[in-house]
């Protein structure tokens, strides 16, 4: 087949998304390799991303792009080879055991406190912001972790687990606000030097630590934005592992990003590049975990807020580049650019969500009350 008719295909498929290759509309894609085009139909959604990282195609706004494609649902007409090996290797291996648990806080969140200083709020939360009422990232992700603390209930005394703890700000503003005390557990070294660092002289502990590791009761529990790398093969084992830390009488609030479909693996190019072992729970999969453990209080939606949480990411990341350039090359550029308006892009066409779920282990008495989690306006207590 020639390279005309592999871009005739290519553009056959991208017309019921309406983009045009080198069109003028700004997710039109301009390609710079003609081999792009069977490199693309060949190798699916990894070699888009590897091609994109290799500077073969470019598009002045990647998460329209993505949102079109994704919204057309092009993604299930081209299935790379990826994806068989992704399914064979879930049969075959739990790439989330014990052994592996810190692989993506080496690969991810170590890649350097900077670059996560420049991208994310003042607290550096790194999971979606809750934007109803807010005007700014900062404003959006204090009323995040305002939401969490009222649908838990946090109140002075309370002891608190933080599974994933990321950079100390949820188990801060927890501990400062709430008057609880706190121990965060992550598998990040960067993080936890900087969260121990930026939670001093307040009853919050942090620890380098898997969630299976960990001992004690708590009468809370929360975990933001960590689930996704809990793998299907372990997610009965994570939530018996929280209903054993929790007391008959707590709550458990699991804040996820969720997918429509039951799947065993990841998206091929996230894994390799972005969060290697990761994939996305679907709504079947966290109810056949929790069967028998846990009474689902509450389950709460709100994907949308993803995109504007990543869209701003993405500017912070911009905007900080020509100072960042020295520890990063280009190609990493070009790479973080294509994960986080990519992303974007797939929460604005709905095809992942962003969901917390309240549960507990005995039911609450008398039923829990969502007009409890009502959000106050940022920046109050």
């Amino acid at each position: 087949m020639s390279q005309d008719s592999f871009a005739r295909r290519m553009q056959d498929l991208l017309t019921p998304a309406d983009v045009e290759v080198g069109g003028d509309r700004p997710w039109d894609p301009v390609v710079h390799e003609d081999a792009f085009y069977r490199r693309v139909l060949a190798g699916g959604s990894l070699a888009l991303g590897e091609s994109y990282m290799d500077g073969w195609w470019d598009c002045p706004r990647l998460d329209e792009f993505f949102h079109r494609i994704l919204r057309a649902r092009l993604d299930e007409r081209v299935r790379s080879p990826g994806w068989l090996f992704a399914a064979l290797r879930a049969r075959l291996v739990n790439a989330q055991a014990p052994s592996r648990a810190h692989v993506v806080g080496e690969r991810h969140y170590d890649l350097g406190n900077e670059l996560y200083r420049a991208m994310l709020d003042a607290r550096m939360i790194y999971s979606c912001g809750y934007w109803e009422g807010a005007a700014s990232l900062d404003e959006a992700q204090e009323a995040k972790v305002e939401l969490v603390c009222r649908k838990l209930g946090l109140k002075p005394g309370l002891k608190v687990l933080d599974i994933g703890c990321g950079w100390g700000g949820t188990a801060r503003l927890a501990a400062e606000r709430h008057g609880v005390e706190v121990l965060g557990v992550t598998v990040s070294r960067r993080q936890v030097e900087l969260a121990r660092e930026l939670c001093a002289g307040l009853p919050v502990e942090i620890r380098l630590q898997d969630y299976r590791e960990v001992d004690g009761r708590f009468d809370r529990v929360l975990s933001l934005g960590m689930f996704e790398h809990v793998g299907v093969r372990n997610y009965r084992g994570f939530f018996k592992a929280v209903r054993r830390l929790l007391h008959e009488d707590g709550l458990f609030l699991l804040h996820t990003i969720g997918t429509e479909r039951s799947e065993t693996h990841g998206e091929p190019w996230t894994e390799r590049y972005i969060f290697p072992n990761s994939m996305l729970p679907s709504a079947r999969q966290i109810a056949a975990a929790i069967e028998g453990l846990f009474v689902l209080e509450d389950w709460h939606s709100f994907g949308a807020d993803y995109d504007r949480t990543l869209t701003s990411w993405h500017e912070r990341f911009e905007a900080a580049w020509d100072r960042l350039r020295d520890r990063y090359d280009e190609r990493f550029h070009r790479m973080w650019r294509y994960y986080l308006l990519s992303c974007a892009g797939a929460f604005r066409a709905r095809r992942i969500q962003l969901w917390q779920l309240v549960l507990s282990p005995r039911g609450v008495p008398g039923g829990y009350h969502r007009a409890d989690a009502t959000p106050s306006p940022p920046g109050t207590a």
